[in-house]
């Protein structure tokens, strides 16, 4: 029972240190002074592939940037994509902003969004780049704020998503999971100098990642931004994230949806950053609250220590939440205890299985699986089918 009451103290210690952190870490921020700060050209990428939620809105904010000089490149895989369509008459409607729809792809990866958009890069005009997914709701500072970031050691700027406006309980829940949770813990590791590449937003200087090897080495790993991670950190440079994450408007979600794009994300980082992966089963309040139950329930602690327990936990997460805008009501509460709830077996699902779906692409992260995941993944099916046997044994 002493191990439950250490196991349960300092995990509840992690969960509000890192929230602690992480709200100190906006407190102390302050904007560099933008009149002085370079403002070169910059070609804007955004990938776009069928119809989505918010789809005009989001794509629309392109237009309406605040920075003197840039171009947008739309790319899109077939001429008959219905956000084509979209995508011109926005060009239409704005023929003071430099834009073009590239159509096409290029089968160099197993990555279809790098097929998509490598005509993009090797059409921009400029050499500072910025890749967007068609889902991000860009602010006029955009640009401005991730050039902020950028310094003599960085290698490349990020954003990850923060979901916002959600409209039933699939999208709570999936905002639960992007923003208290995800991009706490992004924020967490770029402010400890050890922050990861994030897909949705990206600034890149196109000279640096010719020298590091060419965009085409972003199809090293399954997932873009893995492989950008690595390829920065390999060029002895870090990954940088803006301090406020650019918003993702979610309205609606199927929770059968969401559950399956946090399988994926988790079977990509299962893949590219195994050891880091690990850890994963030990976070979210399912395994801490079980142990301060089971605590409560043989009389070591009190009946309401769990309830205690509890509402310190997600007392810090709605606090953090309110203090970067995200959602933050009564209805979070809910979404954020299922998504605590699904998240060992989250855990399990990504560490034995491979597949995923992207946009209707059936992929798979089996060749991206290192030696080392390998072998950890074989440790870890011996001791299952051990602990099996020995309990089969026990039973007869």
């Amino acid at each position: 029972m002493t191990v439950l009451i250490w196991f349960a103290a300092l995990a509840l210690l992690v969960q509000l240190a890192s929230i602690a952190f992480v709200l100190s870490v906006k407190l102390r921020h302050r904007k560099r002074d933008m009149a002085v700060m370079p403002r070169p050209p910059v070609t804007l990428i955004r990938p776009i592939c069928g119809l989505e939620n918010n789809l005009e809105r989001c794509l629309a904010s392109s237009f309406r940037l605040d920075w003197p000089s840039y171009e947008i490149l739309f790319c899109v895989a077939r001429e008959d994509d219905p956000a084509a369509a979209l995508a011109r008459r926005l060009m239409a409607e704005h023929p003071d902003i430099p834009a073009r729809l590239l159509v096409g792809e290029d089968l160099f990866s197993a990555n279809p969004k790098l097929n998509n958009v490598v005509k993009g890069w090797r059409s921009a005009r400029h050499d500072w780049i910025v890749m967007t997914d068609s889902n991000v709701l860009m602010p006029p500072d955009n640009i401005a704020r991730m050039m902020g970031r950028w310094d003599d050691q960085t290698g490349l700027v990020c954003s990850p998503p923060a979901g916002t406006e959600p409209e039933n309980f699939g999208a709570f829940l999936e905002s639960a999971w992007l923003d208290s949770f995800q991009a706490r813990w992004q924020l967490f590791a770029d402010a400890v100098g050890f922050g990861f590449a994030q897909g949705k937003s990206m600034l890149f200087n196109r000279q640096l990642i010719t020298q590091l090897g060419g965009f085409e080495r972003l199809g090293d790993e399954v997932a873009e931004d893995a492989a950008a991670t690595l390829l920065i950190r390999n060029g002895g440079l870090k990954v940088r994230l803006v301090h406020e994450p650019f918003p993702q408007p979610l309205g609606s979600r199927n929770m059968l949806a969401v559950w399956k794009r946090q399988l994926r994300w988790a079977r990509l980082r299962r893949a590219s950053f195994p050891l880091y992966f690990l850890p994963e089963i030990f976070t979210g309040a399912a395994l801490p609250g079980a142990a301060m139950v089971a605590l409560a329930a043989t009389g070591i602690v009190s009946p309401i220590a769990p309830i205690a327990y509890l509402a310190a936990w997600y007392g810090g997460e709605v606090l953090l939440a309110r203090a970067y805008g995200w959602p933050a009501g009564w209805r979070i509460l809910p979404a954020m205890v299922t998504r605590d709830l699904l998240l060992p077996g989250l855990f399990v699902a990504a560490w034995f299985g491979s597949g995923f779906e992207w946009r209707g692409n059936a992929m798979t992260v089996a060749d991206n699986d290192n030696g080392r995941t390998a072998r950890l993944r074989k440790a870890v099916v011996k001791t299952r089918d051990k602990a099996r046997a020995l309990v089969a044994a026990r039973s007869h």
